[in-house]
């Protein structure tokens, strides 16, 4: 679309000019007068039929009469900073109750608090970088300085129960019945002050002390709901009775179906799960490691028939439930093969082993000590000279189970529900790699327990707003043109000009407005 000018009878008269292809195929033009040039001034006179429609696309037209008069003092002295983004989260704040959850748990520090977690979502580094971002962002609220030193105060002032409030308004928000996705990671300190930080497994095998951050999410709504942290040498047994009772004291005893995968496994676990007092309803991965898990596979050698079929994504999955006693009570089991899957596993590892064979001929003595080579290759020295042959036996033990699942409940009935349920957990992980990667949570640097947990607290907030921008663009299809990265780097694009105590918004790009616009926003 274009505005042309056009000549008439010594006057000239503004179009709205836009291109098209007739039934033909052929290029054409479609015009619409839109207002006319003042043979005086040279400006611009539009219809207001025309203003009107600028005003709903939010791209108004301000009136030569109306334009504010500026000194060219004002002009050199005008501020230019980005808003489309900053107001854009804010809406969203505003539309999902965050911003009021966040002002019901901690009036005095709402503003300071909200605008930690935009940074996190905005610039995803670290909360020192937050004041520089502030001198280019223009905030539709008003927030005091954010230098490092008050940021470190902010840190040390949100108290637990301040936390624990904000968890139990934001879960009553969230009170639709849905189920519950857990998950641990642990993530690493440097610092030796911080009283959850202990030398324990660290996840990501990195050898630093670490804090074991559990996470909570509504599966069917995709957002964060609780998070709570562990030190690092408490196991999983404690920690998932600890979190489940945390979680049932903050929603008031809510029913959830706790899903969960392998590593929350244990003998402990499913008992601490199916005490008559708690009245847990779970979905639990069971372990190969697991004696019942490996006769269930043996026994389901028939499994690949059309009755036990489920459509999966692009794959046809087979699953069937079988009856199981755990003590004086019963469960179920639900089996499941993937061939495609099976396939995959068993070709990506004899791709694998054959390059670890191609680099053992090349430097046996290297690589002849590497437990990851030895478990797949034969190793055998005579003289200067090595021999080396591929275990196929260990092959095949590796990919035994390949494509296998199974998965333990005390409530979900059939093979297709539960697995569409445990497939959806997938937003646990979706989430810890926003917080530890995108976020900039990976690592604390922090030095206190406190300010510890209140990093991860705002990085809850902030998680709950990239939630929602990554959920909407799935909805709208959104996701399908463009990252979060890239939606955020074309609202920041968004400027307002600051002169004399005047805001000048810039017109909206027509990508920006399709923006707003999927998120149910008209403009800002």
């Amino acid at each position: 679309m274009t505005i042309v000018r056009v000549k008439s009878r010594g006057q000239t008269y503004l179009y709205e000019s836009e291109s098209y292809r007739n039934e033909e195929g052929k290029p054409r033009n479609r015009r619409v007068c839109i207002g006319k040039i003042d043979s005086k001034t040279g400006r611009e006179i539009y219809h207001e039929s025309y203003l009107e429609k600028m005003r709903k696309a939010g791209t108004p037209i301000v009136p030569y009469d109306d334009e504010p008069q500026f000194s060219v003092n004002d002009v050199k002295n005008a501020v230019q900073k980005e808003c489309g983004l900053t107001y854009f989260l804010h809406k969203i704040s505003e539309k999902i109750g965050l911003q009021k959850v966040i002002e019901i748990s901690n009036e005095a520090l709402a503003s300071e608090i909200y605008t930690l977690a935009a940074h996190l979502v905005v610039n995803g580094n670290a909360f020192t970088h937050c004041k520089d971002w502030l001198e280019n962002a223009d905030l539709p609220y008003s927030v005091g300085d954010l230098s490092s030193q008050r940021i470190s105060e902010i840190l040390q002032n949100i108290t637990f129960s301040q936390r624990e409030s904000f968890f139990r308004e934001w879960a009553k928000l969230r009170s639709e019945q849905e189920y519950l996705a857990i998950d641990i990671t642990s993530t690493s300190s440097y610092s030796d002050l911080i009283d959850d930080v202990e030398w324990g497994h660290n996840r990501d095998g990195e050898r630093l002390a670490q804090i074991n951050l559990c996470l909570l999410f509504g599966e069917s709504s995709g957002y964060p709901v609780y998070q709570t942290t562990y030190s690092g040498s408490i196991g999983d047994v404690k920690t998932l009775n600890m979190t489940l009772s945390k979680f049932a004291a903050i929603t008031e005893n809510r029913p959830v179906l706790s899903v969960m995968d392998k590593g929350f496994y244990s003998k402990k676990n499913v008992d601490v799960l199916l005490e008559d007092e708690y009245n847990r309803k779970f979905v639990l991965a069971v372990p190969f490691s697991v004696g019942y898990a490996k006769d269930f596979v043996t026994k389901s050698s028939e499994i690949e028939s059309f009755k036990n079929s489920i459509i999966s994504g692009k794959d046809a999955v087979f699953g069937v439930c079988r009856k199981m006693e755990w003590g004086e009570k019963n469960i179920d089991a639900h089996v499941f093969f993937n061939p495609q899957k099976a396939v995959r596993e068993k070709m990506h590892l004899i791709a694998d082993v054959n390059q670890m064979l191609e680099n053992a001929l090349k430097e046996p003595e290297k690589f002849a000590q590497n437990k990851r080579y030895c478990r797949f290759l034969k190793f055998s020295k005579s003289g200067e000279n090595y021999g080396i042959s591929v275990k196929e036996s260990e092959i095949e033990n590796a990919v035994k189970h390949a494509g296998w699942l199974v998965i333990i409940s005390n409530s979900v009935k059939t093979p297709k529900e539960i697995l569409h349920i445990y497939r959806k957990k997938d937003v646990v992980e979706k989430g810890f790699d926003k917080l530890k990667n995108d976020l900039d949570l990976g690592r604390l640097r922090v030095h206190s327990d406190n300010a510890a947990q209140n990093k991860y607290f705002i990085g809850f907030i902030a998680l709950i707003l990239s939630c929602h921008i990554h959920n909407v663009m799935v909805e709208t299809g959104l996701d399908k043109k463009y990252t979060v990265k890239q939606l955020c780097q074309i609202l920041q694009k968004h400027k307002v000009t600051l002169i004399s105590n005047n805001r000048i918004l810039a017109p909206f790009s027509k990508e920006q407005l399709s923006i707003f616009s999927a998120f149910g926003f008209d403009s800002l």
